[in-house]
């Protein structure tokens, strides 16, 4: 990565590591000198909804698609962790070390349903989009990792994916070229290429036979490319990966994994973990909810290589605003405490087949209100064998 590219650089005598998460505008600020992480194990805030808005991060939006989870094969354990990857997959550099995970090439899929097959089988790990789905409201946890009842495609989470793709393939030209008219010309071949991978989009568009719909949906999808490039200048940034695929296996046998949007090193081994959304940023008392995933993500690389990342950045492309935060071990000590918590309460509720709704305003996008007791619905036949509150767990 050029020495020149100020906005992964480490600043000598940078800026305080425990700035409040604020939206800022301008862009991509630089990341303060490094610290030495103690080791912990910890775990942190509950997090509601990002923004309580049907717009997507091209991964994880109030009610996304069903599907299974993504997998890559295993590599020996490292530190009490299970680091993944796979042959040929580059290392991202930090410290020295390297974080290998697959990397996934514009699929924009969630990470990670949870379950380790098709329909009826248990839990198995977590990803940042459904400990959320569970603390929103545990049953349509069920409906989505247990029973995989299928939900509509939607026009703002497939424009996501879309803009995810564009914004992930726009740095495979040279720096140089990496301009916004460049950016908005791949839009059609992605979106192509994404009904080739995903036909069910296409049902958006079936009831405009004149294209007029499409038209300005892709619109929409070109105006939010143009906005990224008055937040970032990706003539100046080499991510040291994009669509990364990262899991890790805690001590207490719990499996996290994700999809990073973008990874980025500065010379000096700093790491900066970077998510686009396509909606608008949360008013500053949701921030926390807003970072969660981003802190897993952060959880995640420390405990498969130890070292904390120096920045999260979320880019908000819907308002053109940036959110950072520079976490601190004691933050993901705190994140991975939670994350056991709500591990334990799945495991309960796997055992039991007690999945309880919690009914809140996001209620209106749900696809499965039909099977939901609180809409007057009857969820489906429990797939997996029922025993006693307490009994010994899952995996």
């Amino acid at each position: 990565m050029d020495s020149s590219i100020d906005e992964v650089a480490a600043q000598p005598g940078g800026a305080d590591r425990t700035p409040p998460a604020t939206p800022s505008r301008p862009p991509s600020p630089p990341m303060p000198a490094p610290t030495e992480p103690p080791a912990g194990d910890g775990s942190g805030t509950a997090p509601g909804p990002a923004s309580g808005t049907a717009e997507h991060d091209g991964r994880a939006a109030p009610v996304p698609a069903a599907g299974g989870e993504d997998d890559a094969p295993g590599t020996a354990p490292a530190s009490g962790t299970t680091e993944t990857g796979c042959p040929g997959t580059a290392g991202l550099a930090a410290g020295g070390a390297a974080v290998t995970g697959t990397a996934v090439t514009g699929t924009g899929q969630d990470s990670g349903s949870g379950t380790g097959g098709g329909r009826g089988g248990p839990p198995t790990s977590l990803s940042p989009s459904r400990a959320s789905d569970f603390m929103q409201c545990p049953l349509l946890y069920r409906f989505r990792v247990i029973d995989r009842l299928p939900e509509k495609p939607s026009a703002a989470a497939t424009r996501g994916t879309l803009v995810h793709a564009v914004l992930e393939r726009l740095f495979d030209a040279p720096a140089g070229e990496r301009t916004a008219p460049r950016a908005k010309a791949l839009i059609p071949g992605q979106w192509d290429r994404l009904r080739e991978t995903r036909p069910e989009v296409t049902e958006l568009f079936a009831d405009d036979p004149d294209g007029e719909r499409l038209a300005g949906w892709l619109a929409e999808a070109e105006r939010l490319v143009e906005r990224w490039f008055t937040l970032e200048d990706p003539t100046r940034l080499e991510p040291a990966e994009r669509e990364l695929f990262v899991e890790a296996e805690l001590e207490s046998g719990l499996r996290l994994r994700g999809i990073i949007d973008r990874v980025d090193v500065a010379p000096t081994g700093e790491v900066r973990i970077v998510d686009y959304k396509t909606g608008k940023a949360p008013r500053p008392e949701y921030a926390e909810g807003a970072l969660f995933q981003m802190k897993f993500y952060a959880l995640v690389v420390w405990r498969l290589k130890r070292v904390v990342p120096r920045r999260l950045q979320l880019v908000y492309l819907g308002s053109g605003d940036v959110l950072t935060y520079d976490p601190v071990p004691a933050d993901l000590e705190r994140v991975e405490r939670r994350l056991h918590a709500l591990w334990e309460a799945i495991r309960q509720a796997t055992e039991t087949g007690d999945w309880r709704p919690r009914p809140t305003k996001l209620c209106g996008w749900c696809d499965h209100r039909a099977h939901c007791p609180e809409f007057g619905g009857t969820p489906p036949p429990y797939p997996l064998p029922v025993g006693p509150a307490g009994s010994s767990g899952t995996g």
